[in-house]
């Protein structure tokens, strides 16, 4: 069983406060890229976990694959698997990597033992792992071209539909400065704070008009610290982008350009 992780972006990322359990809440729009890993689940004698490409940064236990196997082999009484994992989504991006690993992770075993786990199941399962992790469950069921993403809320993992039609027809760049960025180092950085203006209403207005007013929380203390970030977001308006923006908690950038730009 072959499935290919994809990375994903945030178009917005508002970090609005900080919850009781540590975590924080947020909103922001969750919309899948073209970048993907590619991972290969069969049947074996031992579970074994195989990567190559970019370095993944952590044991076999502790990557979210084995993870979420283990989740379902204790659920289902799975057997053993071989898994092959071929990184090309960078670590420490912000991209959404590893969750997008785990989630595809669970959709393939589920299409190999056939468990017959629904989407929104698939998706309480990824939720253990993750906060971003449900949305790539769903990620693969997206009017892409179309401009449909999915508007996430709480940590992240309340999720719901939305179309932002300005992105029909625009290309994607994305970029990787040579910079690590932890999750936990960019929560430090930033300040939770109550936007009255809606991000869901700032999605609706033109692309044009976002580089004032479609802000990621993050980016403020990240390059702050890391000024390489912030010279490719800059050097993307250079290039001629709509919108530019880094995603997530860093440290990709991405650029919205017109046509074949």
């Amino acid at each position: 069983m072959i499935v290919y992780p994809c990375a994903k972006i945030n178009l917005g990322l508002r970090v609005i406060e900080k919850r009781n359990d540590g975590f924080h809440n947020l909103e922001t729009l969750f919309f899948p890229t073209s970048l993907t890993d590619v991972l290969e689940v069969v049947e074996a004698q031992e579970t074994t976990l195989r990567t190559y490409g970019l370095e993944t940064g952590c044991p076999m236990a502790e990557n979210l694959c084995i993870k979420a196997y283990e989740v379902l082999r204790k659920e289902f009484s799975l057997p053993p698997v071989e898994v092959h994992l071929y990184k090309r989504i960078p670590v420490g991006a912000g991209l959404g990597g590893g969750s997008s690993d785990a989630s595809f992770m669970i959709i393939a075993l589920n299409k190999l033992f056939s468990l017959g786990l629904t989407t929104g199941r698939m998706a309480e399962i990824a939720a253990e792992l993750g906060s971003d992790c449900p949305f790539f469950v769903y990620a693969s069921e997206l009017d892409v071209e179309g401009g449909e993403g999915i508007y996430g809320e709480g940590r992240g993992e309340k999720l719901s539909r939305l179309y932002v039609p300005q992105l029909r027809g625009l290309k994607m760049v994305l970029e990787f400065p040579a910079v690590f960025v932890s999750t936990t180092e960019a929560y430090k950085g930033v300040k939770p704070y109550k936007s009255k203006a809606s991000l869901k209403d700032v999605l609706q207005q033109p692309v044009e008009s976002w580089r004032n007013v479609l802000v990621n929380d993050f980016e403020k203390s990240v390059f702050e610290k890391y000024p390489l970030i912030k010279f490719c977001k800059e050097e993307l308006y250079r290039k001629g982008a709509l919108y530019a923006s880094m995603s997530g908690s860093g440290s990709a950038i991405f650029g919205l350009f017109k046509g074949e730009s």
